[in-house]
C-alpha cells in the first residue's frame, strides 16, 4: 500500500516524492496530536484517580 501511494499518488522526481512523503506525515502527527487526541482525553478512564489524601 505504501509502495503504491509512494509511486502512483504523489507527483514529481524522487526527491520531491520524499519531501512530499514527510511532510504528509507531519500533517498527520499535527492534526493527531492538535485535534484526534485531546479530544479522546475525555473519553479515557486513565484520567480517574482512587487515590485519597491521608486520613
Amino acid at each position: 500500500m505504501y509502495a503504491w501511494f509512494f509511486t502512483t499518488v504523489l507527483p514529481g522526481p524522487l526527491w520531491l516524492r520524499i519531501i512530499l512523503a514527510l511532510l504528509l506525515a507531519a500533517a498527520i502527527v499535527l492534526l493527531l496530536m492538535e485535534v484526534v487526541f485531546p479530544w479522546l482525553h475525555q473519553y479515557s478512564p486513565l484520567n480517574d484517580s482512587t487515590l485519597e489524601g491521608p486520613a
